[in-house]
């Protein structure tokens, strides 16, 4: 083990600068360099806001990225952020002193309420210009406004909640006309719902808000300078628009779940942290006089949704009796406090001060901080200026905080997409697994950091927590790449050989019998993970080595079918004379080679389990490789075990229909040695056609021989066309057979009467049977009387075949007379045949001096010519053109010769005529004359008319112009 650990020691790269650089600084080592190459930007960087205002400003809210700002005493400043150079001014119109005291902006930025400090409410829309008093709001100094989110529309609040200095809760509803704007009032009603008290009585409604719960459920939460409230229930299906009197009617004769804290400061705020635009809240912070109640919402409690409170006392920098904090925002991991002269920033996680901003004199004294949900931006203002806070990565050293308090599962959430915290976190998360004796968990856990292999691994060993260890290793051992082979080889080699330690131990050990199970599992899974595969099918002879060097021969077996090397787990199986489990290997992985390498061990044992198996592997088995087995098997078993290689040998040959002359020529072997019965039936079968038969003739005859099969012999004699052996044979045998082998040669007379003799003298000398050799005549007509007559013995009577002498003389009388009557027949033809030619001799034809060729269509006199019997008439020029280029090429080539020849002949004369001795002067001793040679033209030239003949017909396919011209004559024709 230790061995293995020094290699992986080596194989593993660490670079000295990574090393020092994390030694710097107190961290576990990784593979990371956190090295910051430019200054990060702070959490919230603040902006001021190039606003020079002309009045002093009140107050300030902002909503949906719609800002509305009130200046001095009668100015109202209303800015659409999204254009904010097109700012729009309203005024008050107000006569008196009256000023404005509060501001409201609901969450969609379109209705706008202006409390004044003498108990009366203004109402401004987003879409119109002129402010509206709320008639039924007078007398009434508005504190808290509790938004309906769920039923508000741009011209509609829906149901809100409004709170007064008073304690009063009030349930309004306001609405704009859209036809003549403020044709009524915006107020629908205003109806007192509930009285807020604290032990000295009615208390100022600092903060309301209003959300939904699952099942339809409301939540109420209404705060005073000490209490908070709480009111939950539902409002009837379909009743939504009719308000929330319902919920407070519930509260009526008691009083509603409250937190109270015993300081005050004269007010208090909660501000809520909503992540995404339209959707509940997930955390609060509650501003009162003891410091700030944090907590989550939890939606599903049925009487509360306050949850996993505590209080954040405030930093002991702030005097509330002195600098008592105005306003409070809060965002995911923080909550910022507005003093005076300053915005401090407080971590939600562990109550730390983590951003300080100071403001400058010049700018006044700070008024009023909130924040815009929508768009996540905090906004602050002095009478003079008014600023802007951008909330920038607010996680990113969250991380760090849930790792210190040991929340694990939180800190790599926030660091997930930060690889060298991650790592930190992994890292201390499985050191503090490992102390507290967690070691599967810290093994799991130091796998995925980049902290030193070897250090790990020997921090398990001495812990002497083996099965941690394994974890670790398996963990490690997903988390490489595949290039990473040589760690990969050395790991996969370790935890085989654990694994092999492990089940040891626990195999000797009957009260480990379900551990030892398990782990056995774990390891067939390691050895058949697909990731492992290549691995281990490297270095599968190191893993065999393991395997045997520990005994482990199931498992060996197992590894062996997981690498396909169904050939080690074969032999295996034969080693141990488990030949049935070796035959269902082979049939299951059907791998022809395996089969013929083991097949004749097996056929040995069970010959018939081994024949099946061929014959269901079909085609894909070549059954010549399997001869060998089959021979060495045949050559000791007895008859019913050559009965399974013949089974065999018949499959291949009737249903495989095999050709191999090996295959047929072994078969043909078998049924010689053990069915004769069978042999003669496969050699008919087979056929005569020697070109068709699959096995080798002359082997098969000399094995018939060698064994005495004389029937088969004297087929395959007849097959190879050796009839006279046959017969001699045959003879030997049966007479009758003999017979049949001597009709064989219909076409050679002279070999069938030869045969036949032999026949007749082996029934005449051998048998002596004169009847049989009389019968040998009428079977063959070839023979004669004479030609058996040799035979006989001279002591033979002619009692005995006076009969057949009498019968062939008159045969010989029949035939001398049918002679005669051919010759009287032939006389006969010839003498019709020269009376024939003398007629066509003396044939004429009449051609009037107007006829035309029918090819030139000149006169037909001008020049020789030919007349047809059809009536067509062609000068001889024509009709040679017309002819000479469909005649055969050995005909033109004749032809070409006789006119050559005709041409010789000719006398030294300009004119056409010859006289008529000319034509039959004689060219010499060995040469035709020159009437022959124009014969022989004529019969080439004449012998059809070239219009009726068969030339016309063979010439149908042919175009009308040749091709070769085609282009010529059509030019001719443009």
């Amino acid at each position: 083990m230790a061995s293995i650990l020094d290699e992986y020691e080596d194989s593993l790269y660490r670079s000295a600068s990574v090393q020092q650089s994390r030694a710097s600084v107190g961290i576990p080592h990784s593979g990371y360099v956190n090295a910051r190459l430019e200054k990060e930007t702070p959490i919230f960087n603040k902006q001021r806001i190039d606003f020079a205002p002309p009045e002093k400003i009140n107050s300030l809210v902002v909503s949906s990225n719609q800002l509305c700002m009130s200046l001095g005493k009668d100015t109202l400043l209303r800015i659409d952020l999204g254009k904010p150079d097109e700012p729009n001014q309203v005024e008050l119109g107000r006569k008196d002193e009256a000023k404005v005291y509060k501001m409201f902006l609901d969450h969609t930025g379109s209705h706008l309420l202006i409390a004044l400090n003498t108990s009366e409410c203004l109402y401004l829309n987003r879409s119109v210009q002129k402010v509206r008093a709320l008639s039924r709001w007078k007398g009434h100094l508005i504190e808290s406004v509790g938004w309906n989110k769920f039923l508000g529309s741009e011209t509609n609040t829906g149901p809100i909640l409004v709170g007064t200095a008073q304690g009063q809760i009030y349930e309004a509803e306001i609405s704009v006309s859209e036809g003549s704007l403020f044709s009524t009032n915006p107020d629908q009603y205003f109806r007192q719902v509930y009285t807020l008290e604290e032990e000295s009585g009615p208390a100022p409604v600092c903060c309301l808000e209003i959300e939904r719960g699952i099942e339809g459920k409301f939540f109420i939460i209404a705060t005073t300078r000490k209490r908070l409230f709480q009111f939950v229930g539902k409002v009837p299906e379909g009743t939504e628009q009719q308000g929330f009197s319902s919920i407070f009617a519930m509260h009526a004769d008691h009083l509603p779940s409250f937190r109270e804290f015993p300081a005050s400061f004269g007010f208090s705020e909660i501000a809520f942290y909503t992540p995404k635009l339209r959707s509940n809240p997930r955390s609060f912070a509650w501003m009162m006089g003891n410091g700030v109640l944090y907590g989550t919402l939890d939606y599903s409690h049925p009487d509360s949704i306050l949850s996993d409170e505590q209080v954040w006392v405030y930093p002991s920098d702030i005097d509330i009796t002195v600098n008592k904090p105005i306003s409070i925002v809060l965002t995911q991991f923080h909550f910022l406090l507005l003093l005076p002269d300053r915005v401090k920033a407080v971590c939600t996680l562990n109550g730390q001060v983590v951003f300080q901003d100071l403001f400058l004199e010049k700018f006044g004294l700070l008024t009023r901080m909130i924040k815009d949900p929508t768009v996540q931006q905090i906004w602050i203002h002095t009478e003079k200026v008014v600023f802007r806070y951008h909330v920038q990565r607010e996680s990113r050293d969250v991380w760090k905080m849930y790792m210190n308090m040991n929340k694990f599962d939180l800190a790599k959430e926030y660091c997930k997409d930060r690889p060298e915290c991650l790592d930190i976190v992994l890292a201390k998360e499985a050191e503090h697994c490992f102390q507290n004796k967690r070691y599967i968990d810290s093994a799991k856990c130091y796998a995925l950091t980049q902290n030193y292999f070897e250090e790990i691994a020997l921090k398990f060993i001495e812990a002497k927590q083996e099965e941690a260890l394994m974890e670790f290793l398996i963990k490690k051992l997903s988390n490489l790449k595949p290039s990473e082979k040589t760690q990969t080889t050395l790991l996969t080699t370790w935890l085989t050989e654990l694994y092999l330690n492990w089940l040891g131990i626990l195999e000797g050990d009957p009260s480990q019998r379900n551990l030892y199970l398990d782990t056995r599992e774990k390891f067939r899974t390691f050895l058949s993970s697909p990731k492992n595969k290549d691995c281990l099918f490297n270095n599968r002879a190191s893993i065999y080595e393991l395997l045997a060097s520990h005994g482990d021969t199931e498992h060996m077996v197992y590894f062996a079918v997981i690498m396909q090397d169904y050939e080690r787990v074969v032999a295996h199986h034969c080693q141990h004379d488990e030949y049935d489990e070796a035959l269902n290997v082979l049939s299951r992985h059907r791998d022809e080679k395996l089969f013929y390498k083991f097949s004749p061990v097996l056929i040995q044992h069970i010959p018939k389990k081994v024949v099946d198996a061929w014959i269901s592997m079909g085609s894909r088995l070549d059954a010549r490789n399997l001869i060998p087995a089959l021979v060495n098997y045949s050559q000791s078993a007895s008859t019913q075990q050559i009965n399974e290689a013949i089974r065999y040998m018949e499959f291949c040959v009737y249903q495989l229909e095999e050709t191999q002359q090996a295959i047929h020529n072994y078969l043909l072997s078998l049924y010689a040695l053990c069915r004769p019965d069978s042999l003669l039936s496969y050699l008919e079968q087979a056929g005569t056609n020697p070109n068709r038969i699959r096995y080798d003739l002359k082997y098969a005859l000399r094995l018939c021989a060698e064994h005495g099969h004389h029937h088969a012999c004297v087929h395959i004699y007849k097959v190879m066309e050796l009839y006279e052996e046959a017969v001699d044979l045959a003879l030997q045998v049966d007479v009758d057979l003999a017979k049949s082998c001597a009709d064989l040669p219909e076409d050679d007379e002279e070999l069938r009467k030869k045969l036949w003799l032999k026949i007749a003298r082996h029934v005449v000398q051998e048998e002596k049977d004169v009847k049989k050799a009389m019968a040998c005549l009428s079977s063959c007509a070839l023979l004669k009387i004479e030609d058996v007559l040799p035979f006989f013995p001279d002591f033979v009577t002619i009692d005995h075949f006076k009969e057949a002498i009498c019968n062939s003389l008159e045969d010989y009388n029949k035939h001398i007379e049918e002679l005669k009557r051919e010759m009287e027949e032939a006389t006969q033809s010839a003498k019709r045949i020269r009376e024939d030619i003398q007629e066509m001799r003396n044939k004429y034809g009449s051609v009037e001096p107007q006829e035309k060729c029918a090819a030139c269509d000149f006169p037909l006199l001008n020049r020789p010519f030919y007349l047809f019997l059809c009536g067509h008439m062609f000068h001889y020029d024509c009709l040679l053109q017309a002819v000479f280029p469909n005649l055969p090429a050995y005909k033109q080539a004749k032809l070409e010769d006789l006119q050559k020849k005709l041409a010789a002949t000719s006398q030294p004369s300009k004119t056409h005529h010859r006289p008529k001795d000319a034509d039959t002067i004689s060219l010499g001793k060995g040469q035709q004359s020159r009437e022959q040679i124009k014969a022989d033209i004529d019969d080439i030239v004449a012998a059809e008319c070239v219009y009726c003949g068969e030339l016309m017909i063979r010439s149908i396919d042919k175009p009308f112009i040749d091709p070769q011209k085609y282009e010529e004559e059509m030019q001719s024709w443009l």
